[in-house]
């Protein structure tokens, strides 16, 4: 353990108030953007005389322990071939440490699945024991690494939903030892129970019910030994109860719910079941909710849309995020973590031209120190400014994007990339994109456009996106394009679409359905073809899945809809494709298989088409080793300069 210790310390230079920094180089090397942020989740112990954070060593995460007001070189967690996903403080001296690959799940099909295990490590990295470790997880598990509760007035237990046989195979809660890692269920759910909602205290207060064949779910609350039904909501693909919680005072439960074109936050009175309004907002969809870690009370929600947005539920937190952002102006300033009486923080600060760094902020000694960067090889000057970019889209629809314009560059004819996001259900915003900042700082001007079917604009908006993939999707992404080349922006004979994931089929589909508008495309675990990526769905998750239900509302039906489906994948249109083509893939990639990339390049060959395709050995979708980021990046830069490059 030292030895890593002392390495990590080495490489990182890790020590509270010491800032990473150097002198700027008027281009960075590709290694200062494709490594993994040197810090990232930061979070304070309960008493804050510790943190704890997920760091880059070597090009994988480890996590490192810190000792708040000390020298000493931080405690460093191996994490051998797993992948660290998520780190949570449980107590003052315990931290669970959430780790996940790629593997087959025992009993499951040949296929790769995301597999996920928590372990509790002691602070001093000196234990670390896996949790659920007498229950046969993976059974019926793929992932057994979720933490409910933590009771702070039990340190030696947390609290785990878990699959397991109960009167046949059903959602339990676990109670977990932390020193030996043992579970003893506490709560046993019924057949048809999904999820859990505990009081911070170890006591379950509430749970969520689908019966068999149903769209209704039910919301039951604990009412002595019994339960009491409280609401009921036809749910679809998008939208259910989502109960994320409880309110501050315990006596309502808060769920995100879709109302007038937005999706809201509302509260369930526990003891009426009434429903009333919590938070709106008329232009954006609420994205999600903001946790005290210590109690699981819903304290707050954040807005992604433009540059993000946090709004909390009482006076104090309301109080010092508006002090955060009156102090950091021109920044997104938000808390990230704080010790439970509240005098001790940590603050994100982040902006298009700005690394997420981290401020420790003690209110009761009045100390404010700067912690890290997560990018400290990148100076201001080397990053290009983003900008919106809204256009109207040919049939009228408001079409929301951003610009980064490569730093030193009059925008005018410049060599372009035109990048859709992945999801498709997300979004992009005034932040900084470690990916378009590389692009930018080598010269090219990038649009990303948050196309319809794109979230945080309204479920309209999202809702025009339903089946709409190489189609209407697809036109949005190419009349963003084509207001640049109107505004003379983009050079119209160098531009380049570059996406992952959804992104990654629209930049096939760019070059394929529209094949006179890009001198070269990029894709990166991207779909290429439709039908065949419902049938693996159904292969993996059933035919009849959730999984496989969002899909088919997404994409289309492969029966009812075959022409259209086949007409919209690339891999079938490989014939009509006239730019140079790379493919990028993660071999263990268990959202998009590696297969896709595959089909794509075999057709691309057969019909004669340039194509080359790099397999990101040990990766999997999400680019998560800096290695394959590295190589990801390294092959990008040498294809872009060759085909539009100056």
């Amino acid at each position: 353990m030292t030895g890593v210790r002392n390495r990590l310390a080495a490489a990182a230079a890790l020590a509270l108030g010491v800032l990473w920094g150097g002198p700027a180089l008027a281009k960075p090397p590709v290694e200062a953007f494709a490594s993994l942020p040197a810090m990232r989740d930061p979070g304070l112990s309960p008493d804050g005389t510790k943190f704890a954070a997920i760091q880059d060593m070597n090009g994988r995460p480890v996590v490192a322990i810190y000792t708040v007001g000390s020298s000493a070189p931080p405690v460093a967690l191996p994490s051998d071939d797993w992948v660290i996903r998520a780190i949570q403080w449980v107590s003052n001296d315990r931290i669970v440490v959430i780790a996940g690959k790629g593997a087959k799940v025992p009993g499951g099909s040949r296929h790769l699945w995301t597999v996920n295990r928590a372990v509790a490590a002691s602070a001093d990295g000196a234990t670390a024991v896996r949790l659920l470790n007498n229950i046969d997880t993976l059974r019926f598990n793929s992932s057994a690494a979720y933490v409910i509760d933590i009771a702070l007035n039990d340190p030696a237990h947390i609290y785990m939903p878990l699959y397991s046989e109960t009167r046949g195979i059903t959602l339990n809660i676990f109670e977990v030892d932390l020193a030996t890692g043992e579970g003893r269920r506490i709560a046993a759910g019924g057949p048809d129970t999904v999820n859990y909602v505990m009081d911070g205290q170890g006591h379950v207060v509430a749970r969520v019910d689908v019966k068999p064949n149903s769209d209704v779910e039910h919301l039951l609350v604990r009412d002595g030994e019994d339960w009491r039904e409280i609401a009921a909501v036809t749910s679809t693909v998008d939208s259910g109860l989502n109960v994320a919680g409880l309110t501050l005072d315990g006596t309502g439960l808060v769920r995100a719910a879709p109302s007038q074109g937005r999706y809201m936050l509302t509260r369930i009175d526990i003891a009426s079941g009434k429903e009333t309004v919590l938070l709106s907002d008329p232009r954006y969809d609420v994205d999600g909710t903001i946790e005290d870690p210590w109690t699981g009370r819903i304290v707050g929600a954040y807005y992604q849309a433009e540059g993000g947005r946090e709004v909390y539920f009482d006076p104090e937190r309301t109080a010092f995020q508006a002090t955060l952002e009156r102090s950091f102006p021109g920044l997104s300033a938000y808390e990230v973590s704080a010790s439970v009486d509240r005098t001790r923080f940590i603050v994100a600060l982040e902006g298009p031209r700005h690394p997420t760094s981290y401020l420790y902020i003690d209110r009761v000694a009045k100390v404010m120190n700067e912690v890290m960067s997560s990018y400290p090889g990148l100076a201001e000057d080397d990053l290009g400014e983003m900008k919106p970019y809204d256009y109207t889209a040919r049939d009228g629809l408001l079409i929301p994007a951003f610009i980064t314009l490569p730093p030193g560059k009059t925008p005018k004819n410049l060599p372009a990339v035109v990048m859709p996001h992945g999801g498709p259900d997300s979004s992009d915003g005034l932040g900084f994109d470690w990916w378009a900042q590389f692009m930018a700082n080598r010269g090219y001007v990038v649009l990303q456009p948050n196309f319809r079917g794109s979230s945080g604009y309204g479920t309209a908006f999202t809702e025009a996106g339903l089946q709409q993939w190489g189609l209407k999707m697809q036109d949005d992404i190419t009349d963003g394009v084509m207001k640049m080349i109107a505004d003379g922006i983009a050079d119209p004979k160098r531009i380049c679409i570059v996406g992952a994931s959804y992104g990654g089929y629209a930049t096939l589909a760019g070059a394929t359905l529209t094949p006179d508008l890009y001198a070269c495309a990029v894709s990166v675990a991207g779909v290429s073809d439709l039908p065949e990526m419902i049938k693996w769905e159904r292969t993996i998750h059933g035919r009849s899945s959730d999984v496989v239900e969002f899909w088919i509302s997404r994409i289309g039906s492969p029966t009812d809809d075959s022409e259209r489906l086949r007409a919209t994948s690339p891999a079938r249109q490989a014939a009509h494709a006239r730019c140079p083509i790379l493919l990028m893939h993660g071999e263990l990639d268990t959202t998009v298989p590696i297969r896709q990339s595959e089909l794509m390049a075999d057709a691309l060959e057969d019909a004669g088409k340039p194509v080359s395709f790099v397999k990101l050995e040990g990766d999997d979708h999400y680019l998560q080793l800096g290695s394959t980021r590295l190589q990801m990046l390294t092959a990008l830069e040498s294809f872009l300069d060759e085909h539009i490059g100056h």
